[in-house]
């Protein structure tokens, strides 16, 4: 394939096994690119890629780097000195950031993008996974596995390509969608964002991309959400269709019935009561759910017929995903890394739970900015647990800050009443967590690091101590 603002016919991916670049790199082999790449680990990830034609190296050297690369894709996570993109420009090659590439891949479809600080892998998947059902075949993008590796993208031969929109580092700018969702607004990325307010800038420039005449679909009970709502509703050429429990929502949440580990919905839709099944816990999967409703009934999807796929969704990796159960505890594993996402997931767990079990975390903080600037929001969240382990703070892209380390999460928690406890060794959890667990808990693995590695762990421990009783 060929692109006329960014030659994609032999692109190599640095950090190719990265959840937005794997994707990007499955649809363009998909449609005939000579993709390349390199990764810093295995995985099953690099794994499905090379099943599928690509060239995939371990670790970084500027000889990765292929004598007929067409272009370098990078994500803002690689750095100036990495020795592929050190190579690449020496050498001319032109540099495309991912979100260019996806803006690119997206090009003559009817977009939809999925933006918001929180929610949006879950309401890509949803709408992902619903208008397969439907029989549209969706091309789609997301920042999460729905079920196997290399999930997370999908050429489709259909007209609608669903994107996850990543506000982060502004990249969803790129993006010029004739349908947008935006779930919340609230602060994060610290180290890009220095107020609310270039927030709220900044989701005005990805809500004045909408095409003419698109429609943005946006909370009408978040107050953030709120607040860009009357920023832009009135643009010329933009429909805004508010949903939520709210009373003046355009599409009104009237209640969210706990169903175990599903939950019924019921919304007010043009004046009619329609009810249907989200097969995941929690009132925020809910909400999400009704928000791809909405965005699907704007491309022109029959409501009726959305709803009802909407229930074939089953999750996303990492998102509440059950990682299996032994001696009557259950793992499950949680990207939660925001408060407002602590708080949604154990609330949701706390719902599915049943008889007199208990739920216990073990949380390991993402990054040192957010860290410094949430801990007392995220302490307060773990006490929501039963009991909690904190582990050290995964870096992912960052250096040490001086002073922030996890330990300012468990004084926080401490004080918000948490039953909380350090786990400094990394290796040393799974026994921890295995010992701490009895009959009938519910143990969530959280965080967007590799904590969700323990899960396997803790499963075999427990299984050792079901064996010995």
């Amino acid at each position: 394939m060929n692109d006329a603002a960014h030659d994609l016919h032999a692109p190599h991916f640095i950090g190719i096994g990265g959840a937005g670049m794997s994707g990007l790199a499955k649809i363009l082999a998909v449609r005939g690119a000579d993709v390349s790449g390199s990764d810093s680990k295995e995985s099953e990830t690099v794994l499905a890629l090379r099943a599928l034609g690509a060239t995939v190296h371990v670790g970084h050297a500027a000889e990765h780097v292929p004598d007929g690369a067409s272009s370098i894709v990078v994500s803002s996570a690689i750095r100036a000195d990495n020795p592929e993109l050190v190579a690449a420009r020496e050498r001319g090659i032109p540099v495309v950031h991912r979100s260019d590439a996806l803006a690119a891949l997206m090009g003559g479809r009817r977009a939809l993008a999925v933006a918001g600080t929180h929610g949006k892998t879950t309401t890509t998947s949803m709408l992902a996974v619903a208008l397969g059902e439907l029989g549209l075949d969706p091309s789609y993008a997301i920042g999460g596995d729905l079920d196997a590796p290399g999930s997370n993208a999908q050429h489709g031969t259909g007209e609608i390509f669903v994107a996850e929109a990543d506000e982060s580092d502004r990249s969803f700018h790129k993006y010029a969608p004739e349908v947008a969702i935006v779930l919340n607004v609230e602060l994060d990325h610290h180290a890009n964002y220095a107020s609310i307010d270039e927030i709220y800038e900044s989701f005005e420039t990805f809500v004045g991309r909408i095409t003419p005449g698109g429609t943005l679909v946006v909370s009408a009970d978040h107050d953030g959400a709120r607040e860009l709502t009357s920023r832009v509703a009135a643009r010329e050429g933009l429909n805004v269709v508010t949903v939520g429990a709210a009373e003046d929502a355009d599409l009104r949440v009237l209640s969210v019935v706990a169903r175990g580990m599903t939950s019924e919905v019921t919304v007010l839709l043009d004046g009619a009561e329609l009810t249907f099944t989200v097969s995941v816990p929690g009132r925020h999967y809910a909400h999400n759910a009704v928000a791809a409703l909405a965005a699907g009934v704007a491309l022109g999807v029959p409501a009726a017929d959305l709803a009802k796929a909407l229930g074939a969704y089953t999750g996303v990796r990492r998102r509440l995903q059950l990682k299996g159960e032994a001696a009557g505890v259950q793992v499950i594993d949680s990207y939660a890394h925001h408060p407002t996402e602590m708080t949604a997931d154990l609330e949701a767990i706390r719902e599915g739970l049943e008889g007199e079990g208990r739920v216990l975390v073990v949380f390991q903080p993402h990054l040192f900015s957010r860290t410094q600037q949430l801990a007392e929001e995220m302490g307060q969240s773990l006490a929501l647990a039963d009991a909690s382990v904190v582990l050290d703070i995964y870096p992912a892209r960052e250096d040490p800050i001086p002073g922030v380390t996890s330990e300012l999460i468990i004084d926080a928690a401490r004080r918000a009443g948490a039953d909380v406890t350090a786990e400094h060794d990394f290796a040393a959890a799974p026994a921890l967590l295995a010992g701490l667990a009895r009959p009938g808990d519910l143990l969530l693995t959280m965080g967007a690091g590799d904590v969700t590695n323990l899960g396997p762990e803790i499963l075999g421990h427990l299984a050792n101590v079901a064996s010995k009783v």
